[in-house]
């Protein structure tokens, strides 16, 4: 316990899925947790889970598609707690597309999102991590890893996140701070039903996934979330550049 405590971290998509199970981890382990989502709502729900059990939630309703948000985030955090330890890229959208039929609008906003918004975050955060000799998890995607048909666009902005990863934390690691992602398969969040999917699809993917993922089933976001506190403690001191798949070893199959 308290593997965190005294530290801040910052996680973006925390109203839900991966960033919400996080979050949880996070101040479970005794860190000041900035939680960013675009509904206020739903971040008053963890808000209220994580301060019902003692811990430190600060809330921040903001698109991180949105240059002036993200610059507010980071700044607001700052001002709150006096720096950051800990950014969790964990917001990402996802949308069904080929070369065919994905238009550019798309193409460009599901970039924003997956791609230039943790651009733009570890851009920012960067000085006040640099200061502590923080860490950055970016929440990538086995797509990032292996090619998959009928989500190009998904595809392309989880390799361009791995790359990134790849190239800050080589341009950073002298001054004491550490860039990993970690690249889950499929697992249970919101993610594909906001993506388009309805109930009916959703419960067949899921099936489906059982026989695509070796290891004969799909992922959870508590388990995605362990990895992602691993990556950002102590524990994982050397440990830099890396995009690590959770995925029930599917980055290691055949296309099917």
């Amino acid at each position: 316990m308290d593997e965190m405590k005294n530290r801040v971290a910052l996680i973006t998509g925390a109203s839900s899925g991966i960033g919400r199970a996080t979050a949880l981890v996070f101040a479970a382990e005794g860190a000041s947790v900035v939680a960013v989502a675009r509904s206020a709502d739903k971040l008053a729900k963890v808000a209220n889970e994580i301060q019902s059990e003692g811990g430190v939630c600060k809330t921040i309703a903001a698109d991180v598609t949105q240059q002036a948000d993200i610059e507010r985030v980071v700044r607001e955090t700052v001002d709150t707690f006096g720096g950051i330890d800990v950014l969790v890229n964990a917001a990402g959208i996802i949308a069904n597309g080929t070369i065919e039929n994905t238009k550019l609008q798309d193409w460009d906003y599901m970039f924003n999102v997956n791609a230039r918004a943790p651009f733009y975050l570890m851009q920012c955060a960067m000085p006040h991590l640099i200061e502590r000799k923080g860490n950055v998890v970016n929440v990538s995607s086995v797509t990032g890893i292996r090619a998959f048909p009928g989500v190009l666009a998904y595809c392309s902005s989880k390799a361009a996140l791995d790359q990134m990863t790849h190239c800050v934390a080589l341009e950073v690691a002298s001054k004491g701070v550490r860039i990993n992602a970690v690249n889950p398969g499929v697992t249970v969040t919101m993610l594909h039903r906001t993506g388009g999917m309805d109930d009916a699809a959703y419960a067949a993917f899921l099936e489906r996934s059982k026989t695509t993922h070796p290891l004969g089933r799909v992922g959870t976001a508590d388990e995605v979330a362990d990895l992602i506190f691993f990556l950002a403690s102590p524990h994982a001191g050397w440990i830099t550049g890396v995009s690590m798949p959770i995925d029930g070893g599917r980055h290691q199959t055949c296309a099917r």
